[in-house]
Order: structure tokens, then sequence, then C-alpha cells
């Protein structure tokens, strides 16, 4: 089967105000895999009830610098929510990374939390537990119900600013602005 036109990995999905599903309701996703077999990301503007700190402390990883420690560990999605991913920039030294684009990963092994603590991680990484997943074809559908939007990812977006700036500033990087936009959607 031929890969999908328009893959959507390293895009922003940004969830329209009419999306109902609270899993979802304005979030941004940043795609990190989609092909012919679905799709999977990451939310990028919640954070879960947890500090890095805390999960360094539950792994019974040592070290990191108090700043790294007091980090929100965001809310990645309802999938796995017991497991780890770090969205991150600095390759793919790690023992299981995907690379979603050049200068973006997504890493699952403990590694790179060990690393981190010692100082040696990545420049720019975020924390993540769960993550979202779309069966084959889903994704498609729900882009075209308008649940979401798309927008190019950019590091900015991802490691610099506050979470609960990413919804309206990722919609901005397209132009749109949720103020001004009606909280349905409709067909003609």
């Amino acid at each position: 089967m031929p890969e999908p036109t328009t893959p959507l990995a390293n895009q922003l999905l940004i969830a329209l105000p009419s999306l109902a599903d609270t899993n979802f309701s304005r979030c941004v996703a940043l795609v990190c895999q989609h092909d012919t077999d679905g799709a999977m990301g990451i939310i990028v503007n919640r954070a879960s009830e947890y500090t890095l700190g805390e999960v360094f402390g539950q792994m019974g990883v040592e070290g990191g610098s108090d700043r790294l420690r007091g980090q929100a560990v965001l809310a990645g999605g309802p999938v796995h929510p017991e497991r780890g991913f770090v969205l991150h920039d600095g390759g793919m030294r790690w023992d299981s990374t995907l690379m979603i684009t050049d200068g973006l990963y997504l890493t699952t092994s403990r590694d790179i939390l060990e690393a981190m603590a010692r100082g040696e991680g990545p420049e720019h990484a975020m924390v993540a537990l769960g993550c979202a997943g779309w069966s084959a074809g889903q994704l498609e559908q729900e882009l075209g119900e308008n649940d979401w939007l798309t927008a190019p990812s950019d590091a900015e977006l991802l490691f610099a600013l506050p979470l609960d700036d990413r919804w309206q500033a990722a919609a901005g990087r397209i132009g749109v602005d949720f103020a001004h936009l009606a909280d349905y959607a409709g067909h003609a």
C-alpha cells in the first residue's frame, strides 16, 4: 500500500473549540509518526500531576538540578499513560529513539532520563506520560470532520512557550484566533 499523500509527522494538531472529546479539548498534539497504519502523537500543552523529580524518584534516577527536577511532566495522551516519552533535540544516541524530523526526536528508553539527570541530556527536552493514537484512517476522518487544524511545529512552541499559551499560539501560527471562531463546526 502506498504511503499517505498527506503525511502529518512533525505537524501540530490543534483541537478546534468544537471538539467535544475531553481527552483532546483545547489540546495541541505533535504528530510523531503517521503512515498507513495510523498515527501517534504527544499532547504538548497539558501538564500531568507529576514533576520530573517525582518521576526520577519513582524510577530510582538520582541527580538533576532543582530546575530540571521541578519541570512539569506532560500528560501526553490517553494511550499508555504509564509509559514515558521524551520529546527532544540532540540526536538519536539513545537506546530507543524515533526521528520525527531532522533535529526532533522521541525517545522511550530510560538512558535519556539518566543522562538528563547527569546534565548530559539534550539541550531541549519535554517528558510526557502517555501518548495519543489514531487507527488507520481515523485521523484523516477527524480532520475531515473539522475536529483539528494542522500547523507546522517549531522548537519555540514545543520547548519555550508556557503550556497555557500553546493552544492559541499554535493556531496563531496559521492566522487563526479562537476568540473569533464559533465553538461548533458545520458542513456546507
